[in-house]
Parts: C-alpha cells; sequence; structure tokens
C-alpha cells in the first residue's frame, strides 16, 4: 500500500509538506499542491480513513440498526434516509446483531439511528451518557442526546377500528405484533380502548409476529370459528398479506363479503391484493429522511424535539358495509 512517506520520496519533499496537500491546506503552493496530488494518484494513493477520523473526529457516516432484513417494510425508509445523509455528504451503513452494536462505543459513526425492538434502552441510554448522539424509532427515550421519530400508531390503529365498526362489523379480531415491540404495543392499546367505546362490539385477540405465517395461522383460527362477518384488523400488512392468502385459497369465505380486513403499512405487495387491501399509510421514506435529518442537526449542535410521522386511512374494497 502507497503510503504519504512513498509519495514525499517521489515528489522530493517532506511528509508534512505532502500531508498539507492531501489536506487541502493553504500552508503550500498550489502548484506544488497540484503536483504532489499528481503524484499520489499516479501511484493509486488511498487515504487511510481510520487515521483521517481520528484527526478530524468524524466518519461522515451514520449507522441505522435494524432488527432484520426480512419484509418489506424497511426499503422505502432506508431510501429516504440515505438520499437526506448523501444530500449533505454522509453515508448510510445498515447494521443487524449484538455484535454490530460495538460499532458505536467504537465511534465507527458519527450518530446512530435504531430501528431495533432487540437494542436495550439501558444500553442505548449508556451510549448516551458517554456522548454519542442518537435518533430512536421505535421507543421512547428521554435524554439530551436521544431524539425520538415515533409513528402515530395510536391514531392509526385507532381509524383502523373505528372503519371497521362503522361497517356495522361488531365482532372484531386483532391480529398482534411481537410483544416486544414499541409500535405493536402501542396499535394494541390503541384497539382495546376504540372496542371500549363501541358498546355492542366485541374484540378477539390472535397472537402474531409481523410476518405472513402468523397472519396464514391468523386465518385459520377466524375461519374455524366464523359464524358471522368479521372484522379483522392485522397489526401490519404482512400478516394481512398471510391472513388473505389462508381464507382465499383453504375456504369458501371471501374477502371483503365474510372477511373485513385491514392492514397497516400500505406495503407494495398489499396493493396488487384483489379486492384492494384497506391499510394505514404513512411516508416511510418522510420516516427515514426526518430521522437522518434530526441526527445531522443534532450532530451540528441544533436543538430538536419529538417527531411525529402521522398517518391516513386508505380505503379498499376488503372492507364493505355489511
Amino acid at each position: 500500500m502507497v503510503s504519504i512517506k512513498d509519495i514525499a520520496k517521489k515528489a522530493g519533499v517532506s511528509i508534512s509538506t505532502v500531508s498539507y496537500a492531501l489536506n487541502g491546506s493553504d500552508r503550500i503552493m498550489k502548484e506544488t499542491a497540484e503536483r504532489i496530488t499528481s503524484i499520489a494518484n499516479e501511484m493509486g494513493y488511498v487515504p487511510n480513513g481510520a487515521a483521517r477520523m481520528l484527526k478530524k473526529r468524524e466518519s461522515m457516516l451514520i449507522g441505522i440498526f435494524i432488527t432484520d432484513y426480512y419484509g418489506h417494510f424497511y426499503g422505502d425508509l432506508l431510501q429516504g434516509a440515505k438520499e437526506e445523509l448523501n444530500r449533505r455528504g454522509y453515508d448510510l451503513i445498515v447494521c443487524s446483531g449484538q455484535r454490530s452494536h460495538r460499532m458505536i462505543p467504537e465511534r465507527t459513526f458519527d450518530g446512530a439511528i435504531i430501528l431495533d425492538a432487540a437494542f436495550p434502552d439501558a444500553e442505548l441510554l449508556e451510549y448516551a451518557n458517554r456522548g454519542h448522539k442518537l435518533v430512536v424509532l421505535d421507543r421512547e427515550l428521554h435524554h439530551p442526546r436521544i431524539n425520538q421519530v415515533l409513528l402515530d400508531n395510536r391514531a392509526g390503529a385507532t381509524l383502523a377500528v373505528e372503519h371497521l365498526l362503522s361497517h356495522g362489523l361488531e365482532r372484531i379480531y386483532a391480529v398482534s405484533g411481537p410483544e416486544s415491540s414499541y409500535d405493536a404495543r402501542q396499535r394494541m392499546r390503541a384497539v382495546r380502548q376504540a372496542i371500549e367505546r363501541a358498546p355492542h362490539a366485541s374484540l378477539t385477540e390472535i397472537p402474531g409476529s409481523f410476518d405472513k405465517a402468523s397472519g396464514f395461522a391468523a386465518g385459520s383460527l377466524i375461519a374455524q370459528e366464523y359464524d358471522r362477518p368479521a372484522g379483522v384488523f392485522c397489526l401490519n400488512d404482512e400478516m394481512a398479506v398471510g391472513l388473505f392468502d389462508y381464507i382465499e385459497t383453504h375456504t369458501s369465505l371471501v374477502v371483503g363479503k365474510h372477511i373485513h380486513l385491514i392492514g397497516f403499512d400500505n406495503i407494495e405487495l398489499s396493493r396488487y391484493l384483489r379486492p384492494r387491501l384497506a391499510t394505514i399509510d404513512y411516508s416511510m421514506r418522510k420516516w427515514g429522511a426526518l430521522s437522518a435529518e434530526q441526527l445531522l442537526k443534532m450532530l451540528g449542535g441544533e436543538a430538536v424535539e419529538t417527531e411525529r410521522i402521522y398517518v391516513r386511512l386508505i380505503n379498499g374494497d376488503s372492507v364493505k358495509p355489511i
């Protein structure tokens, strides 16, 4: 590997002169800097990123931590964060798994965005106490170096349940998500509150895992119990797709006639279901971009406040009046 010492020897100058040239310093003449840069390029010199980071105290890298790479959820969110960071000269590195956590205290990143329920609160607070800047998307943590950019889960779940009730449905099922998920807990809390306000409605909760398989299994349970039209709120679209698949392929029931189905997330796959799936929509790209924007403001020393991503109902033929 070519070093600064090699360049200095070929250029006939001191090592410090080469360092000034490669770092854009005005301490040397422009002609000298251009000649040294040209020699460095000819020799295939690659700057040492670790050394540069130690000197400048910044890496121009942002880490985002997610639970896993499965499913249709993360694409637009990551793209939104990437675009905002690239616009400001930063790059995004996507991480998953326990061992990747050490990249925060090692200062591989200038800051980190967290969307990983397996990341303990205490660990994040410890990093913040050490001076690291973080944005969390999946929990409420109050610390001067932690900002929150959260979905309005409760508003979305309330919209979903009220949509089912407004179509005359009184038997309501809710297919939940992992207990470790902040979003799932917030949505289920809102579901229960909406049902409590509806005197003639009943609620059956079915455990789910935010994946198609758990939606498929929920479809089997609902079909076995079927005795009248039922409204089903899957707490995400992945499960709604799985439930839809079971009803359409393993029963004589019809979605939109016997089973009235609504999801959450408005993922691209759900838009191709027929009848069209009713769902709760929000901009995942905006969520990612806003989280990146907030983190960069923190890195720049600006004050930030908790942000919330608002949601709206997308009507679909999977819910109809009875």
